[in-house]
């Protein structure tokens, strides 16, 4: 016991390379792990340090350390919003619960050394990067409140981000922006120096369809298929966000869960495995080919008409990017998953 004791308390510095697989099934949550509120902030703060950390290095690299203060202004804009979002739903709490004489937040799942608020906050950490570590059960979250982690899995894990995620899938982002501002002001789009044409803008979009390609696709044939339905332990709304949780997951190389689904069978390691592959590598491919690309183009001086991407207007545009191009994609996913999980709620029904 004590070896394994050790094992796992030395096992934390996998948080640093966004792992997140435990010794033990429970990993954030098994005490040997994470046995206090001290060390379940460290390996928070763990799980970030490096994701931090590139968006400095990328304002170097490009000579120019406000570009990189730009783009960790919109993470942050996203994350305080997640945080903000997920520990206001479970304070809350379940009506169905409190209409029972039960008062207080939903604790279901959750680890009482930690409580509601360092379960959410961490929730979000973990799905901001590609982590996947847990210190409680995403599946017992409030409908809405587990919706956050899924949805940040569906961004592409850009808000901060980790290994496989973070700021490159966030750069797509940033070169849809600045063609977007090249419309609005009727010049070619420049980005650190290097105008953004048609190439680019290309490949940019093929990177960030792959993601709703594979989770959506996949979650609609697993929905309607005998050997998929047979997976989720929940009916209705929560069944559905099963499903869509375990293909977010897998194609965002996260490997968190609603794990009320079954997913030990031949057609879900089938599915899921081919999602990790298609949202790994059909990512990196295109994101590679820009870099490459804007590598050989001579550098652009900025000039009077060049659409600034270091100030509050382009953070502003660029987390408005993130969040319509981004989000409106899977909002129909969403409705029919956790906010209808959420209306059913309001209205009683528990599944």
């Amino acid at each position: 016991m004590d070896l394994r004791r050790l094992a796992t308390s030395q096992e934390a510095i996998k948080m640093l390379g966004t792992n997140g697989g435990g010794f033990f099934n429970a990993n954030s949550a098994h005490p040997f792990e994470n046995p206090t509120a001290l060390t379940n902030l460290v390996q928070m703060l763990s799980i970030f340090m490096i994701g931090f950390g590139l968006t400095w290095c990328f304002g170097k690299a490009v000579g120019n350390s406000r570009q990189g203060w730009a783009i960790l202004a919109a993470m942050l804009v996203l994350f305080v919003a997640g945080v903000t979002v997920t520990y206001w739903q479970e304070a809350a709490g379940n009506p169905v619960l409190h209409a029972l004489g039960t008062t207080g937040g939903n604790m279901e799942g959750k680890e009482v050394r930690f409580g509601i608020a360092a379960s959410a906050l961490f929730s979000v950490i973990t799905t901001a990067a590609s982590c996947g570590a847990v210190n409680a059960m995403h599946d017992s979250f409030t409908a809405l409140g587990g919706m956050i982690p899924l949805f940040n899995i569906q961004l592409g894990e850009i808000v901060i981000g980790g290994v496989g995620a973070g700021i490159y899938g966030f750069l797509l982002f940033a070169i849809l922006a600045v063609f977007v501002a090249g419309l609005m002001v009727g010049r070619t789009p420049e980005y650190v120096g290097k105008k953004i044409e048609a190439r680019e803008v290309k490949l940019a979009v093929l990177a960030i369809a792959i993601l709703p390609l594979c989770i959506l696709g996949f979650t609609a044939v697993s929905a309607v298929l005998p050997a998929g339905l047979v997976g989720p332990l929940n009916a209705g709304p929560h069944g559905f966000s099963e499903i869509l949780y375990a293909f977010s997951s897998a194609t965002g190389n996260n490997g968190s869960a609603f794990a009320g689904l079954t997913a030990g069978t031949p057609f879900y390691n089938s599915l899921l495995g081919i999602a990790m592959w298609l949202g790994r590598f059909f990512v990196i491919v295109p994101m590679l080919a820009i870099a490459g690309g804007l590598a050989a183009k001579t550098y652009t001086p900025q000039s009077a008409g060049s659409f600034p991407t270091t100030g509050p207007l382009w953070v502003g545009l660029l987390v408005g990017i993130i969040l319509i191009v981004g989000g409106l994609t899977f909002l129909p996913s969403l409705a029919l998953g956790p906010i209808a999980d959420h209306l059913a709620m309001i209205d009683g029904q528990l599944f």
